[in-house]
């Protein structure tokens, strides 16, 4: 996360930012991974293991020489005790004052580049679900009425606090996720309209029940836009009920969406579309 990231950068005097630059065969972490590390702390990872104890040692004789940047080359197999078959190439950099800004800046930029996933509702579910999606390249964003629901939530995402949430459906960026588990079945509906009204939406989900839907069903057919009706399969209601798994502790039902939209998300385009078809 980009404040988490700033926290550490700004809390260090000294840190190197090592950087995955180079793969070849199988390796723990894709090119372009990288791992921050001071004389006291970490942040990051280049895949753990005994490649990771050995940059963040070499990173540490270089805080402790002055050095400012090498590069090293690692075999990932027998000789570091790493069964992964590959190679791969690191690159150390000791970060100043500007080079700390601009990594700020750069995680700053990436935060808000990435998919937004709007929770329409701080209840249980609500934060269970701000709680599964804060560490995934996701941008959560929870939404209620009550400051009271919100000011329970346990992880920092960004929060709205708003008696008009179907303003923000409208508001949102193209590709928005939309995940709507209110405390009011009225209100559900007419996020759900708003949401369904959106042909960039990438996914439109509604926690309930079968009989939930069908009664947005009707509802939405006697009065909603000719947009929201067309769309109408493209529901996913109820959310977190795939594979027929009907636990519904909140908890479990986060980690079954979290699921849910990873893989909507990380599949390569055109594989596996119809994404709508998840309720069905």
């Amino acid at each position: 996360m980009a404040e988490a990231l700033e926290h550490f950068l700004l809390k260090a005097c000294s840190v190197v930012k090592v950087t995955l630059r180079e793969v070849r065969g199988s390796s723990p972490r894709e090119a372009g991974a990288a791992l921050f590390v001071s004389g006291e702390g970490l942040y990051g990872t280049i895949g753990g293991g005994q490649l990771e104890y050995i940059a963040i040692d070499e990173a540490r004789r270089m805080l402790s020489r002055g050095e400012v940047e090498k590069q090293m080359a690692v075999p990932l197999g027998p000789e570091i005790g790493q069964c992964c078959g590959g190679a791969v190439k690191l690159s150390f950099c000791l970060l100043d004052e500007n080079r700390k800004s601009q990594e700020i800046a750069h995680e700053q930029d990436y935060r808000q580049s990435l998919p937004h996933i709007y929770i329409f509702g701080a209840g249980h579910v609500g934060r269970a679900l701000a709680r599964a999606l804060y560490p995934l390249p996701v941008r959560p964003i929870l939404v209620d009425s009550r400051a009271g629901e919100l000011a329970l939530a346990d992880v920092p995402v960004e929060q709205h606090l708003t008696a008009l949430p179907e303003a923000l459906v409208r508001k949102a960026p193209p590709a928005s996720i939309f995940l709507i588990l209110t405390h009011d079945h009225a209100l559900d509906f007419l996020l759900a309209q708003e949401a369904l009204s959106r042909a960039d939406a990438s996914y439109v989900g509604m926690i309930g029940s079968k009989s939930k839907r069908a009664t947005f069903s009707h509802w939405l057919k006697r009065q909603g836009p000719v947009a929201a009706r067309d769309r109408l399969d493209r529901l996913v209601c109820p959310i977190g009920a795939r594979q027929g798994l009907r636990d519904k502790r909140p908890e479990v039902i986060a980690a079954m969406v979290a699921a849910e939209l990873l893989t909507l998300l990380l599949m390569p385009q055109g594989a596996g579309q119809g994404h709508a078809q998840m309720a069905k």
